[in-house]
């Protein structure tokens, strides 16, 4: 999918995101995937604080928002203090109806490649402890599980098991 372009969201994406959100969420439960995203459950508020301490970024084609991810600088609710530097992704989310199969692992890579111009050696994530497809879809795109989480404060208040993975952030980009 060569006419992807990605950029940093700003305060005018931030209803464009939820509404990804929302939708990938409902995508999800199309397909069963229970008790990881609710429609509803984030708004731009949630974004917005994000955007103070990470970045937000926006997978576009043809003027239209079809991906985003989150870029935290740490995550110690989930990793604890860690002593080696790292970009951890979250809510990596593509609209699946405007974009081919694919698209997904193209957006997980321009984060990848945004932790390595950041200078930081590894990229992290944590996926829903017990949702092996999506665990099998990381593992398949080169990270490995390092550990697991339990009881992760989530933005709602309720908390959830998740699986940690990391891999090294791409060469030749920092």
């Amino acid at each position: 999918m060569s006419d992807l372009h990605f950029r940093p969201a700003d305060e005018a994406d931030l209803a464009s995101v939820v509404r990804l959100r929302d939708d990938a969420a409902r995508w999800m439960l199309a397909r069963g995937v229970t008790g990881q995203w609710r429609p509803g459950e984030l708004s731009g508020d949630h974004f917005r604080r994000v955007m103070e301490t990470g970045e937000v970024w926006l997978a576009e084609t043809a003027g239209r928002v079809v991906g985003a991810w989150e870029l935290w600088w740490q995550d110690e609710d989930a990793w604890g203090r860690q002593s080696s530097p790292a970009g951890y992704v979250h809510r990596l989310m593509v609209d699946h109806r405007r974009v081919p199969p694919g698209a997904g692992r193209q957006v997980l890579r321009a984060a990848e490649h945004r932790v390595a111009e950041a200078g930081r050696p590894l990229v992290r994530l944590d996926c829903l402890a017990g949702n092996s497809r999506l665990t099998t879809y990381y593992l398949d795109a080169g990270y490995r599980v390092v550990g697991h989480k339990e009881g992760k404060p989530q933005p709602d208040g309720t908390r959830k098991s998740f699986t940690l993975l990391e891999k090294p952030a791409p060469a030749g980009d920092a």
